[in-house]
């Protein structure tokens, strides 16, 4: 009887352990997605602006202007060859080529998820996407068009493009302005977002993430990462000095290629502002889709993710990265890899131009 007593109670212990250790295991995932909840958000459907409200007629408007390459002066680049969304609203080139060939001096970054960001470009001088999407089209080296006039004269030439305008922008005297064509490229933009397992997680389904990942997301948030690559874009709210231990351009020059050299050191922020304080800061890009959004850095000086997160690792922390922690930083990372929006990879017919529209040019 006291062997029988003794068998139950020990097999009550295990049982007990059991349920003690599932309960345990439980428990961390759960305390883990609370804090990812207070550190991050899921993405919207929508990231509306209050002075640009996002309708449906301003979107589809929108989409067109941005694969329109006639928004350039030579006819040949759109806002799609730099931000091209089968591609994860990438070219994946260092820097973009445009007018006549011309190399940009930064890496275009993803329009994806952008609406989220703070401010645009990597050194924080437009305000939103209403005000960036002003920029490139008078651009000389992206898509040089030579004044808003023209812009404007070249868009309202071709009915379609009129009767479009009218119907995104009803209440407008003059429909068709320089303000209203890059108001409707940026409601487009601001569907442009694309949600993944990591949301699902934020979301609350435990079961989102494999334990490797989740293992990933907490070293991601024991480094510090969070700290500049928080809220719902996991970055783009933040204007950082890239480099503050170490140079950045001393931690990447061992990826210049024997065919480039020489690298400009990119003064960042302050080429705007003139502030010595702002010496070599830039806007801490979104790590929504980064394992697409290659190569890295304002420079695109680095082609691997790896490399990059223990460039970051170094000058900004002074530390390395661990083989095992490195690991599961890569498989958090695969986490934020989203969908695209099934509208904006359909390509859009475009209005047909008329005998009175500015031709696009050689020069």
């Amino acid at each position: 009887m006291k062997v029988v007593l003794s068998v139950l109670v020990a097999a009550l212990g295990v049982i007990a352990f059991l349920v003690i250790g599932v309960a345990a295991q439980d428990a961390a995932p759960t305390q883990l997605q609370q804090t990812a909840q207070a550190m991050f958000a899921p993405l919207p459907a929508v990231v509306d602006n209050p002075d640009n409200p996002v309708t449906e007629e301003k979107v589809e408007l929108g989409k067109m202007l941005y694969y329109d390459p006639r928004l350039s002066l030579s006819g040949f680049v759109s806002c799609n060859s730099c931000h091209n969304l089968a591609t994860y609203g990438v070219d994946n080139l260092p820097t973009s080529i445009g007018h006549r060939w011309a190399l940009g001096p930064r890496n275009s970054p993803t329009v994806l998820n952008a609406a989220l960001h703070a401010s645009q470009f990597w050194d924080g001088r437009a305000a939103d996407l209403e005000e960036q999407a002003q920029g490139p089209i008078l651009n000389p080296i992206e898509m040089a068009i030579p004044n808003e006039g023209f812009a404007v004269e070249r868009i309202a030439s071709m009915p379609g493009y009129v009767d479009l305008f009218e119907q995104a922008f009803p209440d407008a005297a003059e429909p068709v302005t320089y303000v209203s064509i890059a108001d409707a490229i940026a409601a487009f933009e601001r569907t442009l977002t694309t949600p993944d397992r990591f949301d699902d997680f934020l979301h609350g389904d435990l079961d989102a993430l494999s334990s490797e990942e989740l293992e990933g997301l907490q070293v991601f948030i024991n480094y510090g990462c969070a700290g500049c690559h928080g809220g719902a874009a996991l970055g783009g709210s933040v204007l950082a000095r890239f480099g503050m231990v170490e140079a950045y351009w001393e931690a990447t020059r061992e990826f210049v290629t024997i065919d480039s050299p020489t690298m400009p050191m990119d003064v960042g922020r302050f080429a705007v502002t003139q502030n010595p304080a702002d010496l070599y800061v830039f806007k801490t890009p979104s790590l929504r889709n980064i394992t697409r959004t290659y190569p890295y850095f304002h420079d695109g000086s680095v082609w691997s993710l790896e490399d990059a997160t223990q460039i970051m690792a170094r000058v900004q922390l002074g530390r390395e990265i661990p083989p095992d922690d490195m690991a599961a930083m890569m498989a958090f990372y695969q986490t934020l890899e989203g969908e695209i929006p099934a509208h904006a990879l359909q390509l859009p017919v475009l209005p047909a131009q008329s005998d009175t529209t500015p031709r696009p040019s050689n020069r």
